[in-house]
């Protein structure tokens, strides 16, 4: 009796990249909730434009280029990226900045470059940096998180400022929103405040910034999620947390009135989203095992002076993409050894 002999590989392939980025959306979600919760609609209208944009740039470059478009939207890394970009956005900026920046990173930043697998920048951030660089001012608009000063926007009103840039009657720009902790931390330095100054404000919370620490944790959880599931493998959030953590430590030991505490940098501003979410993109990232450790502590480290003593509050988009640029380096110096050779 004959049976069809078909080539290999002879097992179904379990990690795919569809399902990889279905699960990464998947433990996107907690965080995605939290910032609805937080900080209201305008997330909503962030999720909304990036997504619907970045599939509509993938379409049609994938068109363009003469590629299969059901195959590449099907991936869902158009979609990855698009989220990744919303949830890094302020929620009441207009509604181009999202337009604009996720066009960026897709036609730009993904398929100029020839796709997935061959961008060596993390697209999301690179759509970030170009509009933080390109329009400082709307991106600096954050309402104050649920619980802190005034309630936030109803939906018509978000919806209004959003699209048609009308504000709510009676109301001005900074009336409605106010500066992120981070900020308002890099403020109070500049100020010769205090630390214990700084974080009397009800803006901070007990472990970072009020609503944030919330949300770091949320993304925390979805990325101790991916890494029990196996999505994403430890050695980067470990080394870009741990290396944050103990670069900030003495810092704050020596001198607990002019610098943050270790805990407020971990659990404010985009920590826990780039530690689990971004810094461990296959494609842009550093692949051997020591290397993924080099590359994590080299954002973690990167994040902290862009923070301390930068111009931005954040680092971690600038962060990632410098480390981009030294993945290929950093893969080609921490080679493991071949099985049966001696190291060189």
């Amino acid at each position: 009796m004959e049976f069809p002999a078909r080539p290999s590989p002879h097992l179904p392939v379990v990690n795919d990249v569809s399902r990889l980025m279905r699960q990464v959306m998947l433990a996107l979600l907690p965080g995605m909730l939290a910032m609805l919760w937080y900080f209201g609609w305008g997330v909503l209208f962030n999720l909304l434009l990036c997504t619907l944009t970045a599939l509509a740039a993938e379409a049609a470059m994938l068109q363009f280029r003469g590629k299969g478009v059901r195959t590449g939207l099907g991936d869902g890394s158009a979609l990855l990226t698009g989220l990744l970009l919303a949830l890094s956005l302020p929620p009441l900026a207009p509604w181009w900045i999202p337009v604009i920046g996720t066009l960026f990173a897709i036609v730009v930043a993904k398929q100029l470059y020839g796709g997935l697998g061959y961008n060596p920048f993390n697209p999301a951030m690179v759509g970030f940096v170009v509009l933080i660089v390109s329009f400082p001012l709307q991106m600096t608009l954050w309402p104050a998180p649920r619980g802190v000063g005034e309630a936030l926007l109803p939906f018509a009103d978000t919806l209004r400022l959003v699209f048609a840039g009308v504000l709510p009657a009676g109301e001005t720009l900074d009336s409605i929103t106010a500066a992120t902790p981070l900020d308002a931390a890099k403020t109070g330095f500049g100020l010769f405040d205090t630390w214990s100054e700084i974080t009397a404000s009800p803006l901070f919370g007990a472990l970072g910034g009020a609503g944030w620490e919330w949300i770091n944790a949320a993304y925390l959880a979805g990325g101790l999620w991916m890494l029990r599931r196996g999505v994403i493998q430890w050695q980067i959030p470990v080394a870009v947390l741990g290396a944050l953590f103990v670069l900030s430590n003495p810092f704050f030991a020596a001198d607990s009135d002019g610098f943050a505490s270790p805990l407020f940098h971990l659990f404010s501003g985009a920590t826990m989203l780039g530690a689990f979410f971004i810094a461990t993109d296959p494609v842009s990232a550093a692949t051997t095992p020591r290397g993924r450790l080099w590359y994590g502590a080299g954002i973690g480290v990167l994040v902290y002076l862009i923070r301390t003593w930068g111009g931005y509050p954040d680092g971690v988009a600038f962060a990632v993409l410098l480390m981009n640029m030294a993945a290929p380096t950093i893969d080609y110096y921490t080679r493991p050894r071949v099985f049966g050779h001696r190291d060189s």
